[in-house]
């Protein structure tokens, strides 16, 4: 397409602040607004440009740089950032598969000799750059903007699997990079915690991995259930000829290694390669979204070298996201147990991804309109991350005429009252919580729900019970006798009984846990143990003022807001009265909450043998300092602790991995110092 030299120079400008904008949302904010397929279609439009106008091109252009994940805002800037001692470039990528006969034709024109590839899955994840001196992990850099990173070293130590020592055979210095993702099964269940709690779900696990990777509070890092694959190693004089060599060598340095990957001695077996995993990639735990293709000779690498943002000797085939055309037959309102009213749109079945689809959220009003969405529209159909239904697009070409367009209620579909949308969020509530059914019976649920009371009951139970009308606050539950319960259809006596008993073991739930069920708007799950351990009591919680609140890191203003006003209402005061006098704990248990020192924090000990004291007391003592103790040793053990006759497959496998083995006197000297 032929433009002129004025008209691509707009063109340029306007697709490089667009790329920023979307650099910006993915890197930075964990939020991208647009699909990976259609910022490589805006990226590939630059790139088009800028060939067909060199005289256009800039170094500030997005072609000529990697995305940044760094905060540029100083009150930002929560982490220590170092440069990268070898610079972490992006890689070139396509989607189409021809594409990558002229990849190999290129290389072919620098290399005369036999090339082989090493073919890996491209995990859906934020990149790691992981330092090792004399066998100890020392830095652990975020990308950054690929020269500088984000020292996140105290939280990427509490992922399993990536190791704080290793054995000392493996180099005395050396970088090695990956990845750092979130599994599926991880993903949902964060997620769902943030649906209980009526926040934004992630859209991804890679936005996921991002955001849990930067929390400024480790012990919520560990809580995240991330995993790490390890796939380049960067050093001086490194003892290896071939990339898959390297890999192989690190697997056996305790790293975490993908086990899919496989070398090529064509591109033809590439392409074989590339189309297995576009099917079998639907049944990994983990999201991936493509296959990285590497020359495997690392002179061969050397000689190819590389650009200014990626290397010659290797490139990415994404995958396009899967997606699925259906109807919209309605939508629902929904009402949550904090009033938030969520549209949820009911689709004619459609299989996606190995599932049947049926429904789909909207998410709030302003989404509904971006999509200009109407009853009987064609509309298409993605899984977030694989994972989460969402609509993308509409079909306009399949709309009817006079289709009608939907209605967001201006009254709550459940109690009939005013709704009223939230300050700078998109969301409406309903305010009406004291007399709406709805949040009633939400909250209950919440209530005895596994994480926080754990009382043997589901939602039919409750809507039964609501309607007998024997719960209407939450203190009801513990006011129900055996006779009401019997008045229940279909109870007998043995279900009334254990209904009650776990009504009475309800009240040894820890205080993090009655901070959790209370269902105070934005305190999930990791927040209420975060104010527990921070307080350690209600009553200290509740006396706070919202400076002392937001002083705390992980306080922002939303959540101060909500903990002080929920705490200035009397209803709540009075509810909170009688929950205390039915015996709920408000109070921090004294030893739970007991730490001495953090000289073992992040340190992982296994121990073996007998001691001056119980090996109880030994767990005891590694606690009380914020270490921890597991039975097993393995690549990320810090220490064994040996003491009179020591299991020798313990020793063994401890210096197998160069894991260092220290006496109970040795440990005493760690802690004191």
């Amino acid at each position: 397409m032929s433009i002129s030299k004025k008209k691509a120079e707009v063109r340029i400008k306007a697709l490089r602040e667009e790329l920023a904008y979307h650099n910006h949302r993915y890197y930075v904010m964990n939020d991208p607004s647009i699909s990976d397929f259609e910022y490589d279609i805006l990226m590939n439009e630059l790139i088009t440009l800028e060939k067909q106008f060199p005289v256009l091109i800039s170094s500030d252009s997005p072609t000529q740089k990697v995305g940044s994940d760094l905060q540029t805002e100083s009150k930002a800037k929560e982490f220590v950032q170092e440069k990268h001692k070898y610079p972490m470039l992006s890689l070139g990528n396509t989607y189409n598969l021809e594409e990558l006969f002229s990849f190999d034709e290129k290389i072919r024109r620098i290399i005369d000799e036999k090339i082989t590839y090493c073919c890996e899955l491209k995990f859906d994840g934020t990149a790691i750059c992981l330092t090792y001196e004399n066998g100890a992990l020392v830095r652990a850099l975020t990308r950054g903007d690929g020269i500088v990173g984000d020292d996140v070293t105290a939280n990427v130590k509490t992922i399993d699997g990536i190791p704080d020592r290793i054995p000392s055979s493996a180099p005395a210095s050396f970088e090695i990079r990956g990845e750092i993702y979130m599994p599926y099964k991880a993903f949902d269940r964060l997620n769902a915690e943030k649906e209980e709690d009526e926040e934004p779900p992630f859209a991804n696990p890679r936005n996921a991995a991002a955001g849990s990777l930067k929390q400024l509070d480790p012990r919520i890092v560990k809580e995240r259930g991330l995993n790490c694959v390890l796939y380049h190693i960067l050093g001086e004089s490194l003892p290896f000829k071939e990339h898959s060599e390297a890999l192989m060598n690190a697997k056996e340095w305790g790293f975490p290694v993908s086990e899919h990957s496989k070398l090529c001695g064509s591109i033809e077996e590439v392409i074989e390669y590339i189309k297995y995993w576009d099917t079998e990639r639907k049944f990994l735990p983990f999201a991936t979204d493509g296959i990285v293709i590497k020359v495997n000779d690392l002179a061969q690498q050397r000689k190819l070298g590389f650009t200014a943002k990626s290397p010659r000797w290797a490139t990415a085939y994404k995958f396009k996201p899967e997606e699925a055309l259906t109807k919209l037959l309605s939508i629902d309102y929904q009402v949550g147990r904090t009033g938030a009213v969520t549209p949820v749109a009911n689709l004619e079945p459609v299989q996606l991804s190995g599932t049947v689809v049926k429904r789909a959220t909207l998410h709030n009003q302003d989404q509904m309109e971006l999509l200009d969405i109407r009853i009987n529209d064609y509309v298409y159909v993605e899984k977030g991350g694989e994972i989460i239904p969402k609509i993308t697009r509409v079909e306009l070409s399949k709309r009817l005429e006079g289709a009608p367009k939907p209605v967001f209620p201006k009254f709550c579909p459940d109690c009939g009252s005013p709704l009223v949308k939230d300050g700078d969020e998109a969301k409406f509530y309903c305010l009406n919580s004291d007399n709406c059914p709805t949040q009633i019976k939400g909250r209950f649920i919440h209530f005895i729900s596994r994480k926080a009371m754990n009382i043997i009951a589901g939602d039919a139970t409750i809507d039964i019970l609501y309607e007998k009308g024997y719960i209407r606050e939450l203190s009801d539950i513990y006011k129900l006798s055996k006779s009401m319960l019997l008045t229940l259809d279909g109870w007998k006596d043995r279900m009334a009984e254990r209904f009650l008993e776990s009504v009475e073991e309800s009240k040894k739930a820890p205080f993090a846990n009655v901070l959790y069920a209370l269902g105070i708007r934005h305190i999930g799950e990791t927040t209420a143990k975060m104010l527990a351990s921070h307080f350690h009591s209600m009553d200290a919680l509740a006396a706070a003022s919202k400076e002392e609140l937001t002083a705390i890191d992980e306080v922002g203003d939303a959540l101060a807001e909500s903990i002080t006003g929920y705490f200035s209402d009397q209803r709540h005061i009075a509810l909170l009265g009688e929950l205390k006098n039915f015996g709920l704990r408000f109070e921090e248990d004294e030893e739970a909450s007991k730490r001495i020192s953090n000289a073992l924090e992040g340190k992982t000990i296994v121990i073996s043998g007998n001691f001056s004291i119980s090996r109880e007391a030994v767990k005891q003592l590694i606690a009380s300092h914020g270490g921890k103790n597991t039975g097993s040793v393995s690549g990320s053990t810090s220490y064994l602790l040996a003491g009179e006759k020591p299991g020798p497959e313990k020793i063994k496998k401890a210096e197998k991995f160069g894991i260092q083995i220290i006496t109970e006197k040795e440990l005493q000297k760690i802690i004191d110092s």
